[in-house]
């Protein structure tokens, strides 16, 4: 007995080790974002998952801002909040590509507690065929865009330190962790958001400030049916993998990352595997997900060794076949 004792000793003693120097070395340390009464301002807020965005956060009882281009479809959505909701929310029509305009719009909505850079543009092509006036536009928009609503909302959000906690968060995609066939210029464009959340929460964390990285799958959105018509067909053989999730799904799991200000947030399992593959140096609040992190690298390799396989399998088999036809 005592023998079974030792070893039992013995098994648990290096997890558990693993888990003091974790829990001692994990930074930044766990923190609260509350939603409750708090200004949460949310870029490409119009349709899709903004609007399911802007719909969850109304309803948790924040003041709310939504900017979008359209005019119209930015009063479609505070109408459709505010039948639901009983929430009023404010608007702001502005293109994100321009400086100008956002801080204008950020001026006007006053103190940001929680911003939420949504915005996203996605045209897929090989980049060989692609013109490369797409390609900036997808630059502009999810990349640029992103710097220019950041810069105008960063000043009066450091100075709020007395309303508490307050977050910025970042929505990329999956393809912002791992690249895909005919996505170039769409995952240079979203893999670019990730070095900047990184950089910019090291910045920030001494005002307060929070970061987070949302990593949706494909979304049931509006413009989803009419970006897929456009994938080449290698594309939507490879994507098959990875199922579509209803922006409201997306938004509430989105928005619970954001409120336990974890600086990745995945959104599926499959984003959970991806996000542990990828881990490298980036912030994780959480010791106990460092713990899997560390403990689950070497099988989550092998898993996606094993999607790669699959991967350039596909692109092989669809290359002869052409070459053939």
């Amino acid at each position: 007995m005592a023998d079974l004792s030792f070893l039992a000793l013995l098994l648990l003693l290096p997890p558990a080790l693993l888990f003091l120097i974790l829990y001692v070395i994990v930074r930044p340390r766990p923190v609260k974002i509350p939603i409750k009464n708090r200004h949460v301002f949310i870029t490409g807020g119009s349709s899709g998952i903004g609007l399911a965005l802007a719909h969850q956060a109304a309803t948790e009882g924040a003041r709310v801002s939504i900017l979008a281009r359209s005019i119209d479809k930015l009063e479609e959505a505070k109408n459709y909040i505010q039948l639901s909701t009983g929430i009023d929310v404010s608007i702001f029509a502005a293109d994100v590509r321009d400086y100008g305009a956002v801080s204008k719009a950020v001026e006007e909505a006053g103190p940001v507690d929680v911003l939420i850079v949504n915005q996203g543009v996605f045209v897929p092509e090989e980049l060989e065929k692609q013109g490369l006036d797409e390609v900036k536009f997808m630059v502009d928009v999810n990349l640029i865009g992103s710097f220019n609503m950041i810069k105008a909302a960063l000043p009066e959000m450091r100075k709020g330190e007395d309303r508490g906690p307050r977050s910025i968060a970042l929505m990329s995609s999956q393809a912002g962790q791992v690249g895909i066939y005919g996505y170039t210029a769409y995952s240079a464009s979203k893999f670019g958001l990730r070095g900047l959340a990184e950089a910019l929460q090291q910045e920030v964390i001494s005002h307060d400030i929070h970061v987070s990285l949302v990593f949706p799958p494909d979304t049931d959105t509006p413009g989803f049916a009419e970006e897929t018509k456009r994938r080449p067909p290698l594309t939507g053989i490879i994507a098959e993998s990875s199922g579509a999730m209803k922006a409201e799904d997306v938004a509430k799991r989105a928005l619970d990352g954001i409120k336990s200000a974890s600086f990745i947030v995945p959104c599926n399992f499959e984003g959970l595997l991806l996000s542990i593959a990828t881990a490298g140096l980036s912030p994780q609040r959480s010791f106990v997900m460092a713990f899997f992190e560390v403990v689950a690298a070497g099988l989550v390799r092998l898993v996606a060794l094993c999607f790669q396989w699959n991967w350039y399998t596909s692109i092989q088999k669809w290359q002869a076949q052409n070459k053939r036809t």
